[in-house]
């Protein structure tokens, strides 16, 4: 089935891909594999939710914030590929939680995103990971996630 169409048949819309806030650029294709920057949970320019988890935000706020980011992760692997259906597996995710001093539930956050995945891609979604806290991340985002993804040649 074709990713595309799986995300319509979600009612999933990607967002536009949010720009860069530093001197980066969003993805690198080095070979068959998509390096993403990190990326965090911006709707419209503007981010879902700030803080720490643990104090200002619930698990719950914050996976969805990892599903946020993640929703941009694949507006710009859009971007960078032309199509979804270019995505053969998705490799690793490295998942960022800003916490406050006793969180330990980072996991159940980054399930955020890891769920969302294999939503829409499948078998091919699954991915290895670390889901880690920070103390601070930019902008006073929750979560930041990263993707290496396997790509199609074309």
């Amino acid at each position: 089935m074709s990713f595309e169409h799986r995300l319509t048949e979600l009612g999933i819309t990607l967002p536009a891909p949010p720009r860069p806030v530093a001197t980066y650029i969003p993805a690198v294709l080095a070979g068959e594999l998509l390096f993403l920057s990190g990326v965090i949970p911006f709707r419209d320019g503007n981010l879902v939710f700030e803080g720490k988890l643990g104090r200002e935000l619930t698990v719950e706020q914050g996976a969805e914030a990892a599903g946020v980011a993640l929703l941009n992760a694949l507006a710009i692997i859009r971007q960078e590929l032309g199509t979804l259906d270019r995505v053969r597996k998705i490799v690793r995710m490295t998942g960022h939680v800003a916490s406050a001093d006793g969180f330990v539930q980072h996991p159940a956050v980054i399930n955020g995103a890891s769920d969302l995945l294999v939503r829409i891609f499948g078998e091919a979604g699954r991915h290895a990971r670390v889901a880690l806290g920070a103390a601070e991340l930019p902008l006073n985002a929750p979560v930041e996630i990263e993707l290496i993804v396997q790509v199609h040649p074309v």
